[in-house]
């Protein structure tokens, strides 16, 4: 695997993490070619990870054994209506773009044939602790060209059905955005106890790292946990009464609701 000729189309934050994973996980930086319209970003990855770069996306995907299609959503069309007539039956082709089918991208590149694996990341992946769930009907070498990839900047997970997608996206793609927002509002709230920004910010931020890393290593889910730090008639349970009387729980489940809807509109 560490021999595959990858090519990232786009160059953006999700890209590069991607990138420094694969590099750190000994994959040849010689053997990733990434191309953007933005020369100054090239140079960049150039100087960060040794990589190889161009502006010719069809020239970039010649020996490709992978393409990994990092662009925005509202250009991928384009990319691939450019590029579909020059992808190989047997190149691996990875969509990370939000909303856009497998069916979509095909008819965008007017080609059935080419594989391609649907993926769902999320940004903690530019720190080694990405989500990432895949989808794709197509044969398991092009499945494991993808997890390759994505496995080397986090956890991943499959799902056999391409409409669940949209839940994955409403959980895990937009949820890091949930988590920052509670920690933004646990800021605000030290601050108007008293506490500096500082002080108020790094309890807050360290807190939702330690409690991160007890659900994700601990063993025991969320709500064992939950009830384990909470002593009847303590501070915790006034400040989760306060919670479930203004229905946080509900809150929650109503705005993933509405991104999953969201992201079925956009399909």
């Amino acid at each position: 695997m560490k021999t595959k000729r990858i090519t990232f189309i786009g160059g953006g934050n999700m890209a590069e993490a991607l990138v420094s994973g694969l590099i750190q996980a000994g994959h040849d930086a010689a053997n990733i070619t990434i191309t953007d319209a933005d020369a100054s970003k090239l140079a960049a990855l150039v100087a960060s990870y040794g990589v190889t770069t161009s502006q010719d996306n069809n020239a970039a995907i010649t020996h490709a054994d992978v393409i990994v299609l990092a662009v925005k959503p509202q250009v991928i069309g384009n990319v691939l209506a450019d590029i579909g007539a020059n992808i190989s039956l047997s190149t691996t082709v990875v969509s990370i773009a939000a909303g856009a089918s497998v069916q979509t991208l095909k008819e965008a590149a007017k080609r059935d044939d080419i594989a391609i694996v649907r993926v769902m990341p999320n940004t903690p992946a530019m720190l080694g602790a990405g989500m990432s769930v895949l989808f794709s009907d197509e044969r398991q070498t092009h499945k494991d060209n993808a997890e390759y990839i994505l496995a080397a900047s986090g956890e991943t997970a499959w799902v056999a059905d391409e409409k669940e997608l949209h839940a994955v996206t409403a959980l895990s793609g937009s949820g890091p955005a949930y988590f920052f927002l509670l920690a933004e509002a646990m800021q605000a709230a030290g601050e108007s106890l008293g506490l500096s920004k500082d002080l108020a910010a790094k309890l807050a931020n360290q807190t939702a790292l330690g409690a991160g890393r007890m659900l994700a290593e601990s063993g025991r889910d969320a709500e064992t946990l939950r009830r384990q730090v909470t002593s009847p008639g303590g501070t915790t349970q006034a400040a989760l009464d306060t919670m479930y009387e203004e229905e946080l729980p509900i809150t929650v489940r109503k705005a993933i609701q509405a991104a999953a809807k969201r992201s079925r509109e956009l399909s």
